[in-house]
């Protein structure tokens, strides 16, 4: 419902938009900012996509000595804005045609001619932004309830690089939550309620996680011969882990010669598979 009130004095800018219209009103914003704001009013009509509601506009904005500004891509409503904001002698601009123009231009390619796009990227945004905030939240097995939410879940034993790939496949907008494995302490029971194609294991080779163990240590200023980079104490663990992926029936990836990247992008190929069956 467009209103047709407007107040004594005070000039009006209609925005028309065929998406949300935020972007013709926060430039429209800063035009009158420069201006008495107090003598010019906005109204917003979004999701114009038929000449009918560009009809009423414009016998508005003829009613009301007003000025049109848009951002409308849908070719036939556009041609139609212009023909009759002209015709009836309205003052109206093209926010977004301009830049489009200058683009095409230069990229020597046409416009797609689609409204709403830019909050499709901006939902992809947010929907990268909960992955992250979800893997943060649900790192280390600190919440185990986030492994019923999420999309992913990684167990494996300490410096199998859950952590870095949880954060990396959360920027794939996968929610990834992650579980060490350690034998004194009992693997949550959500492990084994939820849908085992939801869970990867990690492994690596006693050797290599002895020299990863070892060099952590290292760099926290800890003794090397502490019992969390013996070899016994590493090779316990990973036939602990083992066991606990076995009873689960999850995938499993040997992490030992493979980059963080790597391996990310190997779980996420697992993922959309899994989908696809």
């Amino acid at each position: 419902m467009i209103n047709s009130q407007i107040p004594v004095n005070r000039s009006i800018v209609y925005v028309i938009s065929d998406s949300v219209g935020e972007t013709a009103e926060l430039v429209v914003k800063a035009a009158i900012s420069q201006f008495d704001e107090d003598k010019t009013m906005i109204q917003r009509i979004p999701y114009v996509g038929d000449i009918g509601t560009v009809d009423e506009v414009i016998a508005l904005a003829k009613e009301n000595h007003g000025m049109i500004a848009f951002t409308v891509v849908l070719p036939e409503v556009k041609t139609h804005l212009v023909e009759q904001a002209k015709l009836h002698n309205i003052p109206s601009h093209d926010i977004l045609s301009p830049m489009v123009a200058m683009m095409e231009k230069k990229l020597q390619c046409p416009p797609k001619n689609e409204s709403g796009l830019i909050h499709m990227l901006d939902e992809d945004y947010f929907k990268k932004v909960e992955a992250i905030e979800f893997a943060v939240k649900y790192d280390d097995g600190r919440d185990p309830r986030g492994i019923l939410r999420a999309d992913v879940v990684l167990v494996g034993v300490s410096r199998t690089s859950k952590t870095p790939l949880s954060q990396y496949l959360a920027h794939k907008r996968l929610k990834v939550a992650n579980v060490p494995l350690v034998p004194e302490v009992e693997p949550p029971e959500e492990l084994f309620s939820i849908n085992s194609d939801k869970v990867i294991g990690l492994t690596i080779s006693p050797v290599k996680l002895n020299g990863i163990r070892t060099e952590r240590l290292k760099a926290l200023g800890l003794k090397e011969e502490a019992n969390y980079a013996k070899i016994q104490r590493i090779e316990d663990e990973l036939v602990y882990s083992a066991g606990v992926m076995k009873r689960i029936g999850c995938e499993v990836i040997d992490v030992s010669t493979k980059a963080v990247e790597e391996t990310a992008n190997l779980i996420f190929q697992i993922v959309q598979r899994k989908e696809k069956e």
